[in-house]
């Protein structure tokens, strides 16, 4: 039955999903063009892009995350300041979008996560002011889309399971999607109910050590990390963390995994770890306990995307501790680099219709909910008319 006011077909909506990760080296930008057609969605990209931040405001974000201490004047100030580079990255967009897009929908950059030692999560920090984002674009902006799911019990993490439960509804089995950024998360597809939930470290520790070692970001390319052995020692001490025992759904973050833990975790061991074999052994705790993780799932196939990706020793760990193929999700048409600023423009689509973005088998919220708070852009709000249902499918199309 068609309810009066509500609508089973949209006209597209050309979408800019903003999203910086705990990696937290830049704004990733793509600008998406998304239709419901029925109980489908098309999905066609635009582009996609990373804007970087600039080096001082980097290193103030990781300088302001725990166990340091953030005053409100520091806050206020990196609110601000990260509101201003997704509005660079939101003019990006625009161009990628051909000059003309509909509304913004930011992510925003997580600075804290605060999860209960039991697993229970009871709130989550995004920051970058919106409101920059609109002055710049002139467009409406979907934003604070995590809190609405912790307020409803929730983890607020990881939200990918929507995008994810959609785009592979129709791949035959068990198929686990994979996310490889600062901290990784599997979302399950194929069983019942798609259930995600953050398996561990991705990159977050051994972007951490190549830094303490190098001054760099990141061991590009895993090149130290190549002429390292794992040390089984350290290696032991690191898999005995409880959060590896925790059931799903659970998330995690650099309140967790960050310098300290890093620090305690190498005093323990009973003889010095040099830079190589740290960088070796972090490499195969990442593809350990992802492996872990999809075996428990009882994975048919793996469609992995994020920054990890990029890092052919990680994956190539990852490939040999699993038996069955592991694929990188530009094969079925979303980029690896850019998935999750998809996801953004997908739950900035849903909450503009009206429908609800969250999956409650993936975060342990109460129930479906929409999610986010719309700030307006330089006209009167105008929304379209709420959706007649939620959609079972996403279609990516060509671009």
């Amino acid at each position: 039955m068609h309810l009066p006011g509500r609508v089973e077909y949209t006209t597209p909506v050309r979408v800019l999903g903003l999203i910086s990760g705990t990696s937290m080296d830049g704004v990733d930008v793509a600008a998406v063009e998304l239709r419901l057609d029925g109980d489908t969605i098309a999905c066609r990209s635009l582009g996609h892009d990373v804007v970087p931040y600039p080096t001082a405001l980097r290193e103030q974000l990781l300088a302001a995350l725990p166990p340091a201490q953030c005053s409100p004047a520091q806050l206020c100030r990196l609110d601000t300041l990260v509101g201003q580079a997704f509005a660079t990255a939101a003019l990006v967009g625009v161009e990628l979008a051909g000059g003309h897009a509909d509304l913004v929908a930011s992510l925003g950059q997580t600075l804290y996560h605060w999860v209960e030692p039991d697993g229970t999560a009871r709130g989550t920090l995004q920051i970058g002011q919106p409101a920059w984002i609109a002055e710049a674009t002139g467009l409406p902006v979907v934003s604070d889309l995590r809190a609405r799911d912790v307020a409803a019990g929730g983890q607020g993490a990881p939200l990918v399971g929507v995008l994810d439960a959609l785009w592979l509804a129709d791949e035959p089995g068990t198929t686990v999607a994979l996310n490889i950024g600062g901290i990784a998360n599997i979302t399950v597809v194929g069983g019942p109910h798609p259930r995600a939930y953050d398996t561990g470290p991705g990159n977050a520790l051994l972007d951490l050590a190549a830094h303490q070692l190098t001054g760099t970001a990141q061991d590009t390319d895993g090149r130290i990390a190549a002429t390292g052995t794992v040390r089984h020692d350290l290696l032991d001490l690191l898999l005995a963390d409880e959060y590896y025992r925790r059931p799903a759904p659970k998330s995690t973050g650099k309140e967790h995994f960050n310098a300290d833990y890093l620090a305690h975790v190498l005093d323990a061991v009973p003889t010095p770890v040099d830079g190589p074999d740290l960088l070796a052994t972090l490499t195969e705790l990442t593809a350990r306990t992802v492996a872990d993780a999809c075996r428990a799932e009882g994975a048919r196939k793996v469609v992995a995307s994020g920054g990890g990706v990029g890092n052919p020793v990680l994956l190539a760990a990852l490939r040999r501790r699993l038996d069955v193929p592991v694929l990188v999700s530009d094969e079925l048409g979303l980029p690896a680099d850019g998935k999750e600023a998809h996801l953004s423009a997908l739950l900035g689509f849903l909450t503009w219709h009206g429908m609800t973005g969250n999956t409650p088998g993936c975060t342990g919220a109460g129930g479906p909910r929409m999610l986010g708070s719309i700030t307006p852009g330089a006209g009167p709000l105008r929304l379209p008319d709420p959706a007649t249902h939620q959609p079972k499918r996403l279609r990516v199309q060509p671009s």
